[in-house]
Parts: C-alpha cells; structure tokens; sequence
C-alpha cells in the first residue's frame, strides 16, 4: 500500500494568463518577466482571437507563466501586464 505523501504535491502549482494588445508586447512582457522573476520555463505564448470576431487584428495575446511554486507576486506581475497596456487574467 502506498501512502499519500508519496507522491509529489503539485497543489501549490499556478498558471498566470497575462493578457496583452499585440504580439510585441506579449514578447516583450514574456522576455521582461524572465528576467524580473527569474523563471524556471520560458514563458508560452498564445494567440487568443476574440470571441465572435473573426478578423486577426481583434486578436489577443496571452503570455502563460508556469509557476509551480505558486511563489510568483500577483501584484507585480499586474503590474507589469499593465506596462504594456495589457492585464493578468483572474481564474
């Protein structure tokens, strides 16, 4: 019989969405965010057309942050979102 505390906890484990208006400022953020926090995985990023709307410029970038810790600052990755006319998305 295996006991719980065998297996590793991935409780803590987060994902952040930051949301930005164009693919530069999802490269630059996801660039500036390796270098102010020190990640461990390079940041993903994702193209995130609008719902209904079927033009590419109605088109959103995502930058994802793993963040397995759940140790990243909330506030600071706000804030930096917010640099770049953008917002961290709130699950």
């Amino acid at each position: 019989m295996t006991s719980a505390s065998s297996f590793p906890d991935t409780s803590d484990s987060v994902r952040h969405l930051l949301v930005l208006p164009d693919r530069d400022a999802a490269e630059e953020v996801a660039e500036e965010a390796g270098q102010r926090f020190g990640l461990p995985q390079e940041p993903q990023l994702v193209r995130e057309a609008l719902a209904g709307e079927d033009d590419a410029e109605d088109a959103q970038w995502l930058v994802v942050l793993e963040d397995p810790d759940g140790k990243l600052d909330v506030a600071a990755l706000r804030e930096l979102a917010e640099e770049y006319e953008g917002w961290l998305e709130v699950e």
